[in-house]
């Protein structure tokens, strides 16, 4: 998306077009080495195409009628497939390149044999993947909004410029992530009349205040499967509104940009976590026993990574409980540039 295309793209119709045939180019442009299996890299970038084309269908529901075949749910259902390769890709990735160097022989061959059994989960993976890419419903979906692609069809508000209504676009997406109970997982609730601690989060309820600090000490950290499942799905979260603020980056400036920086980085931390995770729930699923009686060194690997990525969340995390902050950022939102 480049400055030079401003000029013709003024109404939220317009720009809600530009956004869907960006997306969809860039899934169209990485099928055919998907379907080749050789580079990860290229499943990667069709999903993420296929992740954000999801998410201007849903961002810009109130402006555009797609076809049925072509609604969201229709491609949700394509990215997940894509994902659940993707995912076994990460996995091996980490564990031939991160882990198995660092580990002893005997940990290193109980390893592989480990891996051999991700292989082969991939291998299956891989043919629904290639069974979906060629199924009705995916040559349906693409030949529908290419369709539409060549005759947009629109709701009445998509005429209205696209300044003026950028606002009402991008803060339910950001007020529904900042509502998340993901942000409060692993704090101390305390009730004390006032702090000046930054690392507290102040709310005045009538007379008192209600505080949130934040437990910088990991090794005391235990997360539920509940924090676990909030914190996966507040990484959802994040990604959708980090993709439905790089549409509009032309319209705002540095402070912005910041903004979605934060979320980007957000989600790569939450992602971490949640590797971390999968990864230790493959592994003692494939030993049939917790980790560490089998493979100690890659344990304790994991273990750190874990906490280095908590380390790097808790940064944020104290950043968007900061009640400023939170209104710094929907007031960003409120002044595009025109």
């Amino acid at each position: 998306m480049t400055t030079q295309v401003l000029p013709k793209v003024n109404s939220l119709g317009d720009w809600a077009s530009l956004a869907f045939e960006k997306h969809f180019q860039k899934t169209l442009r990485h099928e055919p080495e998907v379907l080749k299996d050789r580079d990860p890299e290229e499943l990667h970038q069709m999903r993420v195409g296929m992740r954000r084309l999801r998410s201007a269908a849903r961002g810009f529901r109130p402006v555009v009628t797609l076809p049925k075949a072509a609604q969201d749910r229709k491609i949700g259902k394509i990215a997940r497939c894509l994902g659940g390769l993707r995912d076994l890709d990460v996995l091996l990735e980490a564990l031939q390149n991160r882990y198995q160097p660092n580990l002893p022989a005997q940990e290193q061959a109980e390893l592989e044999k480990v891996m051999q059994q991700l292989r082969k989960k991939r291998r299956q993976s891989f043919k629904k993947v290639r069974g979906i890419l060629g199924n009705k419903s995916y040559l349906m979906l693409k030949k529908k909004l290419q369709e539409w692609l060549d005759n947009p069809i629109y709701t009445s508000i998509s005429r209205l410029p696209i300044q003026e209504v950028l606002p009402d676009l991008l803060l339910p997406e950001v007020s529904q992530l900042l509502l998340h109970p993901g942000w409060l997982v692993g704090l101390e609730k305390e009730d004390l009349e006032t702090s000046n601690n930054q690392d507290f989060l102040l709310q005045k309820t009538n007379s008192q205040h209600h505080v949130v600090k934040i437990n910088n000490d990991v090794s005391f950290i235990s997360l539920s499967d509940q924090d676990e499942e909030n914190l996966h799905d507040l990484r959802k979260e994040v990604k959708r509104v980090r993709y439905q603020m790089s549409l509009f980056t032309e319209f705002y400036g540095p402070t912005y940009e910041a903004y979605l920086k934060d979320m980007k980085e957000i989600q790569e931390y939450l992602g971490d976590l949640q590797d971390s995770v999968v990864l230790r729930e493959f592994l003692e699923n494939v030993l049939q026993s917790k980790i560490d009686k089998v493979l100690p060194t890659l344990e304790k690997q994991i273990q750190q990574s874990w906490h280095q990525a908590w380390r790097k969340w808790q940064v944020l995390q104290r950043r968007y409980l900061n009640i400023q902050v939170r209104q710094n950022f929907r007031s960003e939102l409120l002044r595009p540039v025109a």
